[in-house]
């Protein structure tokens, strides 16, 4: 993946890192001259570490579940408040009143701060003797992490031209199936050697040593820089009327939203339940399970995500609806997949297959619905838009997917039995035809509902 840029500089030294307002006092706002593209791909990929940071942080519980049932006598309904509600109370809750501040202080400091927060109360989380202080733990690390992930959208945005856009953000969203599968294999071999306890000090200490290298090395750009924005126009602060009126105007954004949020109901659904499944229907041990789920996240996720981000780039910009045409066919492509997986009788590479091409396709969407969020409204409302987007992806995705999965699976076990999971998840590839069905309606306004770049 090649990050490059034929644009000249457009002002002395650096074109669009620029000291502005939002810089820090006493410090350069831009690095040295002709330097901006191997310095834009260094925040990239320091952020991508950061998110990657995130995603552990937030998966790792599931994977620990068990000796912390066994050492503090747990119920399953306590730990279910601790894998969700607990963490998205708050994420979810606290995302937009973050998303609107940081349209207006500096983005950096805001995603510092939300990084060394979670990774404290991650630390936190394995010093707990108690039901009551590890929810605790976790309703730190999801005001945290409510932090960490607009302002990044934002940030980005601002260091790439729309032409690398959907690469970028793209690139940054890796940290979902690298997190997810790191989270998974980092949490069970440390639970194992050590203790659980040691997974999260040992993961939190992580994230705390990466805060203060984002804080002395990343500079906060000027907002819009890359794009056809008067300076006016973009360094003054939205009111939070402005903002309504220009969001409520942008159909599109809302059926991107809520359609990425019908696909994350199966994302964090299947995140869930699939070791389950695996070990139901195919016999695997927890270990195994882990193994297998995390080769699926790493070879098929990745790929799919940098794939579907490479080529909406190339193509998207001459036709902006394919930003939303792309993810709609690669949720209509899963279905087919799942349909035979799930009723495979046993693990073999041809089972392994038709699992892997589905894990690739349902993140096909995070680049191109991303970038097309950040192009829907204009650079001082680019955080804002992210965290409302966020908060609907994730009011879906975390709120539901994992309870509509295993809520039905339980009402099935009457007529299904052993086999209830299989037949709740092939039930549940509905919700990829709603995304894939808003998403195409998505596609018939974004050509008009983008801003000009």
């Amino acid at each position: 993946m090649e990050f490059e840029s034929s644009e000249e500089p457009r002002t002395a030294g650096n074109p669009r890192v620029s000291r502005g307002a939002d810089s820090p006092p006493g410090r350069p706002g831009r690095p040295r001259p002709g330097n901006h593209r191997s310095y834009a791909v260094y925040v990239l990929v320091l952020l991508t570490l950061v998110y990657t940071s995130n995603f552990i942080d937030r998966i790792v519980l599931g994977i620990l579940a068990a000796p912390i049932k066994a050492e503090l006598h747990l119920t399953d309904t306590q730990l279910g408040l601790l894998g969700g509600t607990a963490f998205a109370l708050f994420y979810t809750a606290l995302g937009i009143p973050i998303g609107w501040l940081a349209d207006r202080v500096n983005r950096v400091w805001i995603i510092t701060a939300a990084l060394t927060c979670w990774s404290l109360f991650t630390a936190a989380t394995g010093m707990a003797h108690r039901f009551a202080t590890l929810f605790a733990a976790r309703l730190g690390v999801g005001v945290g992490e409510a932090g960490g992930v607009a302002p990044a959208y934002a940030l980005l945005a601002d260091y790439f031209p729309a032409t690398m856009r959907a690469r970028a953000l793209g690139f940054y969203s890796l940290a979902i199936p690298i997190g997810s599968a790191l989270g998974y294999l980092f949490g069970g071999y440390l639970a194992t050697t050590y203790s659980w306890r040691t997974a999260f000090v040992f993961l939190g200490a992580v994230g705390i040593a990466l805060a203060p290298v984002l804080a002395l090395t990343v500079r906060e750009p000027v907002r819009g820089a890359n794009d056809t924005v008067p300076p006016a126009a973009r360094e003054r602060s939205a009111t939070l009327r402005e903002a309504w009126r220009q969001l409520s105007g942008k159909r599109s954004f809302w059926l991107l939203s809520i359609g990425a949020g019908c696909g994350s109901i199966m994302g964090y659904g299947l995140l869930f339940w699939l070791p389950s499944l695996f070990m139901r229907s195919y016999g695997l041990t927890l270990g195994q399970s882990a193994h297998l789920l995390g080769a699926l996240l790493l070879l098929g996720g990745v790929p799919g995500i940098l794939l579907g981000s490479a080529w909406v780039d190339r193509a998207g910009m001459r036709n902006p609806r394919l930003y939303a045409l792309v993810p709609a066919g690669a949720f209509v492509c899963i279905l087919p997949c799942y349909a035979w997986a799930i009723f495979m009788t046993s693990l073999t590479p041809g089972t392994f297959v038709l699992f892997l091409i589905p894990s690739a396709l349902q993140l096909v969407w995070l680049g191109p619905v991303i970038t097309a969020i950040q192009q829907l409204v204009p650079p001082n409302l680019r955080a804002l838009a992210s965290a409302l987007f966020l908060f609907i992806n994730n009011l879906l995705g975390l709120g539901l997917g994992a309870l509509i999965i295993g809520g039905v699976s339980d009402l099935l076990t009457a007529s299904f039995g052993g086999a209830s999971l299989r037949y709740s998840i092939l039930g549940g590839t509905v919700f990829y035809v709603l995304a894939a069905t808003l998403f195409a309606l998505a596609s018939r306004r974004l050509a008009e509902e983008f801003e000009p770049i």
